[in-house]
């Protein structure tokens, strides 16, 4: 029986779930110290003073330095993504010197003994601040007048791609839709918050880090502290949870480096939970003006998007180009003749934004499924009827959209009817109109979502044409030990996703050596070398089949070693169940002999290497595309806006499955976020600037109770992209179910006059629209 495609337990899951593993907060040094950093309250000010003198004589304080005692060394956090060529990158410095811009910005830290007696030396700190007026909102910063979060001025970029002519696609066409939705900021609630520690042995250092980029962490923390690359070690321990939101350089392990090279001890920094909140980037950000042309049978001819995308105060990793990842998906699965983008990045005294789960791409999959809806009422067709009229049909696989992507395969029709089926539409659609026709208070909307996306991020030719900073290749090396078990070293590192598992899957069968004999290492620059880590739903189909094809390189080393002791051509031999056979006969060896038999190095043909270890380095060349079709039936109290969700039902198809179990998990851990942004989660700020859901007590974030039970299924349509056949998985939860409650609960509605319900659609919004919409 072969591994991949086997539901098997995590290896992971005991130590986790146990507690028995290493996160970064468990860490000890000796002399460890710990920091605490004083935090701006205001969201835009001149810093005029900064007097730290009072905390330097207490207790149990080692040091304290403002920003400009750090000035001349903490550089600037990096982005790598200058998305234009006329982008506006203002200095970042990781400890605000002469201005704050957003609420929870670094001004000073104490550095202590103890955690608790640095946090109590912040109140000995006083700073003092001239007031400047705070930019909430994303049009007004834009209007002339408006105060400056930058001298540059408040755009961040603007840019514009049309494919097809536009013009005339709009022009006289039978029908029009135009309409406005906002994405709201979303707060990253990992279930571990952040910690760094940083130590120094003289002129090296080491950096453990609850990230997701240990390696891409170590490039920019040498580029930006001056540290010698190879003078620097970084580790990510086991991490709990990521989210997009430990993507990121930040603040606080820059100056953990610089405070360890000061001081030359190890420092400690863990984050409070309200902290958190106020300084882990933030998720989405946008107001989304789209428009769409279609014939009077709902045939899509142009679609026409203007995004107006929240930078916060500042361009971190990866925020500029965080809303173009959508620029290529909102014509989504759909033909049509002609399509424009475009977006203006606006900075605001906020957080600064950046990737959080789906990054780009579940907004463009909101934007073009909500108005699909809108498509289908302004016909008076089902919205199911609308989108058949208009997808890309599977025999048209492979298929350029309108935005230039190459989609390699799929099937909808068949994801589509396989969800149907698990649904019970037809009757749910007979439900709803008897309780439309009786004038039930609480009716029943059906919402649809078919979607695809684009990731496995990503070939490196796209992205240097798209001005990243890096590639999109992963590394991935396979040692074969003396005794037959297997070492695997992976360039990306999980923090939840189950790659030991995945990995030791792959290696089983493409080693035909017993699962239980890989061990996956990953997670530190100075075993995993080369590396660039886990985001965009890439870790399996760019660093798994790294790991494939660096398991065939391995075969094809013990090939030659098999013919050798078996005194024949390595064309005579086959492979099946880890062993070589002459064909033929019965003569064999396992490849865990010839592993020994490379350790001992006795026999071996001239000018053979003793080791079958073997590296393998695998850029793709194109993304890949998972889709699916998700449905979710929601009751709306029109007298309370009260939402259930009665049934939730996703087919996906994620090309070839390596482990059923961990794909299940990836998708109801999805769907909970998409529901989440749906109904619950945003963050919220006054008209200064103040983040007014800095506590888990003021950010709603559910918990099982308040989610449904989901109904989850797949087809499969192997892709084409890479040898596993794999599409990606962890994303695309996220990105169906938000348009999918949302069309639900709009389509309750209809009846009542209500085209629409900002997100998230609380009782009280829903409240709002039904009273507002009454006659």
């Amino acid at each position: 029986m072969t591994e991949v495609g086997r539901p098997r337990k995590r290896k992971e899951d005991a130590r986790l779930l146990t507690g028995r593993t290493q996160w970064t907060d468990n860490l000890r040094q000796p002399g460890m110290l710990h920091v605490a950093f004083l935090r701006s309250p205001m969201a835009h000010a001149r810093i005029t003073r900064v007097d730290v003198s009072g905390a330097r004589g207490l207790p149990g304080v080692v040091a304290a330095f403002g920003g400009q005692d750090l000035a001349g060394e903490q550089g600037s956090l990096p982005c790598a993504w200058p998305v234009t060529e006329d982008v506006i990158i203002p200095d970042h410095p990781p400890m605000a010197v002469s201005a704050v811009r957003y609420v929870g910005e670094a001004v000073a830290c104490v550095v202590a003994t103890d955690r608790y007696l640095a946090a109590d030396a912040l109140e000995a700190i006083e700073v003092d601040y001239e007031p400047l007026p705070a930019v909430v909102d994303l049009a007004e910063a834009l209007a002339e007048g408006s105060p400056k979060v930058h001298e540059e001025g408040n755009k961040a970029y603007s840019m514009k791609i049309t494919t097809g002519d536009i013009d005339a696609a709009f022009q006289d066409a039978p029908v029009v839709i135009d309409r406005t939705y906002v994405q709201q900021r979303l707060i990253g609630a990992a279930m571990e918050p952040r910690a760094v520690v940083a130590t120094t042995d003289g002129d090296s250092f080491t950096l453990w880090s609850s990230t997701q980029i240990p390696h891409v962490l170590r490039v920019m923390l040498a580029l930006t502290t001056g540290i010698p690359e190879h003078k620097l070690r970084v580790i990510a321990p086991d991490v709990g949870g990521g989210f997009g939101t430990k993507l990121q350089v930040t603040a606080e392990e820059v100056l953990c480096l610089l405070l360890t090279r000061k001081l030359g001890k190890p420092v400690k920094w863990n984050e409070s939970r309200s902290e958190g909140n106020l300084t882990v980037h933030q998720g989405r950000g946008q107001i989304q003006h789209i428009r769409l042309a279609a014939e009077a049978d709902g045939r899509i001819r142009g679609l026409q998007v203007d995004l107006l995308a929240d930078m916060g105060a500042y361009l971190v990793l990866l925020t500029p180009g965080i809303p173009l990842l959508g620029a290529t998906m909102f014509n989504a699965i759909y033909k049509m003749d002609a399509y424009e983008f475009g977006c203006t990045g606006v900075f605001t005294t906020k957080m600064p934004t950046d990737a959080y789960r789906g990054a780009g791409r579940p907004e463009a999959t909101f934007g073009i499924e909500r108005i699909m809806d809108e498509l289908a009422a302004e016909l008076n067709v089902d919205p199911l009827e609308v989108r058949r009229r208009n997808w890309i049909k599977h025999e048209e696989f492979p298929y350029t959209t309108i935005s230039g992507l190459t989609y390699d395969s799929g099937n909808y029709e068949a994801a589509t009817e396989k969800a149907l089926s698990l649904f019970g539409y037809d009757k749910l659609r007979a439900e709803q109109s008897d309780r439309r026709d009786r004038g039930d208070p609480v009716q029943l909307g059906i919402g649809v979502s078919t979607f695809t996306e684009m990731c496995g991020l990503a070939p490196s030719k796209l992205l240097g044409a798209a001005r990243f900073a890096a590639g999109g290749w992963e590394h991935g090396s396979v040692r074969m030990l003396p005794t037959g078990k297997v070492e695997v070293i992976t360039g990306t590192s999980p923090h939840g996703q189950g790659h030991v598992t995945a990995w030791s899957q792959i290696v089983a069968d493409a080693l035909g050596v017993p699962f239980e004999d890989v061990a996956v290492v990953h997670g530190d620059t100075a075993i995993s070398h080369k590396g660039l880590d886990t985001y965009g739903s890439r870790s399996l189909v760019v660093g798994g089949v790294a790991v494939l094809q660096a398991c065939e390189k391995v075969r094809e080393k013990a090939r030659r070693l098999a013919a050798h002791a078996l005194e024949c051509s390595p064309e005579d031999l086959d492979f099946a169940e880890g062993a070589f056979t002459v064909r033929g006969t019965d003569s064999r060896r396992t490849i865990q002999e010839l592993a020994f038999a490379a350790f001992t190095a006795h026999d071996l043909p001239d000018g053979v290497e003793p080791s079958l270890d073997s590296d393998a380095t695998f850029d793709p060349d194109n993304y890949s595309f998972p889709h699916g079709t998700h449905l979710c039936a929601a009751e709306v109290d029109t007298e309370t806006g009260l939402v259930k969700i009665r049934s939730y039902v996703a087919v996906d198809d994620i090309g070839k499955v390596v482990n059923p179990m961990i794909v299940e998990g990836q998708v109801h851990g999805g769907i909970a976020q998409g529901i989440a942004q749906a109904l619950f989660e945003e963050a919220v700020y006054d008209a200064e600037g103040n983040l007014l859901t800095s506590t888990l007590a003021d950010y709603l974030v559910p918990s099982a109770a308040d989610l449904p039970d989901f109904t989850t299924d797949r087809t499969e349509t192997p892709a084409t992209s890479n040898p596993l056949g794999a599409k990606g998985v962890g994303e695309a939860g996220t990105i169906a179910s938000t348009p999918a409650v949302v069309n639900a609960i709009v389509d309750a509605l209809r009846p009542y006059g209500v085209q629409d319900i900002t997100m998230p659609c609380t009782p009280e919004r829903i409240w709002r629209a039904v009273e507002g919409a009454r006659p």
